[in-house]
């Protein structure tokens, strides 16, 4: 596995991938140079302070001689001079285990074995109680001393450490806070480019956020009027080219139905390709229109669509479909593109079959036909305007040349695609894939 597999995918996570590396960085880098030098080298000076004031109790002890009211004078004055409770039990016993677990208390008992005799202490850990307990042999019995945690921690050692975890808390909380406005105006325009190309209208997108990100906001808002414009002009042209040509051919229509004569039949048909092939331009031209966008049964759609094949030509035509699929389309075009799909699936074969499949991210519309196919090396060209691989001028057989590229523009215009293979059916299979 390579490292950027497991790299975060967003540009918020990379961010704050960026920002929380430097803090933990210096988090340990502060860490190890604070407990494995400063640390240990104040806890190594406080118990070493610590282990000469109990062995200079314990030689005044070892050479006290007198009465035992004097003797427990002379602990007092110890006590108030060195800040260790002390007590002496003349029977006791000394304890065979010492605890030498942890940092202070190895440290503790390193600088007493320096000043005392070996075997001659123990160390007991009460860091419940807040303290520390030796117990060493004396003249006068057993010497017990209280060691209060004050005489072997710094308590500003610890503050030390919880301002520098939670002021790094505090400062990475605020950081994401402002990280996160900062990357929002990136994914709303994310969002309306997606939007957009989608085939739906971002209407109340504004350029917000940093002067970079309002600046790709901004030329985001310029290149959508610019291809909303191109788009605009090209189905204007198409259809005035369209509207001036039907006046000429109805004139002539009326025309050739005056006139008798010798290859008279062969100009109306003629004129009546003419039309098919002008309707086809308005229906080229109508594809990529300023229809809007709103939630549609893609189910209902297909059933309908069916049932007019159906009774048009009393044709095959089933369907394995879930029992509703509601997704965001223009209606007329998304008809228009499945019209053409199943009339030229129809066109070609006796059996038609459409079904619905999806991904994590595409819905996948296929309509196959039992036809002769389309060969590989030719579905290319076949998604091209105006192109038909029937070689002859017959309208019947071949049509205009432009079902298959109305039905890819549609689905391009919603974010997709149209993809032609091989049917089960043994014939051709296209199917059109939609954003989800």
């Amino acid at each position: 596995m390579r490292l950027r597999d497991y790299m975060p995918r967003s540009l918020f996570g990379r961010a704050l991938l960026i920002l929380l590396m430097p803090i933990v960085l210096a988090q340990i880098v502060t860490a190890y140079v604070f407990y494995d030098r400063h640390w240990e080298n104040m806890v190594n000076r406080l118990a070493y302070g610590v282990a000469g004031d109990i062995a200079l109790a314990i030689n005044f002890i070892d050479r006290y001689e007198g009465e035992p009211a004097r003797l427990r004078d002379l602990l007092s004055q110890i006590e108030r001079h060195t800040d260790l409770r002390l007590s002496i039990d003349p029977h006791g016993q000394l304890p065979d285990h010492s605890d030498t677990n942890g940092l202070v208390n190895r440290t503790l008992y390193n600088n007493l074995a320096l000043r005392l005799p070996e075997n001659s202490f123990i160390i007991i850990d009460r860091t419940g109680e807040k303290l520390r307990e030796v117990q060493a042999h004396s003249e006068q019995g057993l010497l017990k001393i209280e060691i209060p945690a004050r005489r072997l921690q710094s308590a500003t050692a610890t503050i030390f450490i919880y301002w520098m975890v939670g002021s790094a808390a505090f400062f990475f909380v605020i950081a994401v806070v402002f990280l996160r406005n900062q990357i929002r105006p990136i994914r709303r325009l994310a969002e309306a480019a997606e939007r957009f190309g989608k085939g739906q209208d971002a209407s109340n997108f504004k350029p917000e956020g940093a002067t970079e990100v309002r600046r790709a906001a901004r030329a985001f808002l310029l290149m959508r009027e610019r291809i909303k414009r191109q788009i605009r002009q090209r189905t204007e042209m198409l259809a005035g080219v369209s509207h001036d040509l039907r006046t000429p051919i109805t004139r002539m229509k009326l025309q050739m139905a005056l006139m008798h004569g010798k290859g008279i039949e062969e100009l109306r048909q003629d004129v009546s390709e003419m039309e098919k092939m002008v309707e086809g331009y308005l229906a080229f031209a109508r594809g990529d229109g300023d229809e809007a966008s709103q939630k549609l049964d893609l189910v209902e759609l297909l059933e309908g669509v069916a049932s007019d094949a159906r009774r048009a030509g009393e044709r095959d035509v089933t369907l394995t479909l879930p029992a509703s699929y509601t997704i965001e389309v223009r209606p007329q075009a998304m008809r228009r593109c499945l019209v053409n799909l199943v009339g030229n699936a129809l066109r070609y074969g006796n059996k038609v079959h459409i079904s619905l499949d999806e991904t994590d991210s595409l819905l996948n519309l296929h309509v196959d036909d039992d036809g002769p196919g389309i060969p590989a090396d030719k579905r290319s060209d076949v998604l091209r305007p105006f192109v038909r691989l029937e070689e002859s001028r017959n309208q019947d057989t071949g049509g205009v040349g432009l079902g298959l590229s109305i039905a890819r523009d549609v689905a391009r215009g919603h974010g997709g695609d149209l993809i032609l293979t091989d049917s089960p059916l043994g014939g051709l299979r296209a199917t059109v894939r939609l954003p989800r």
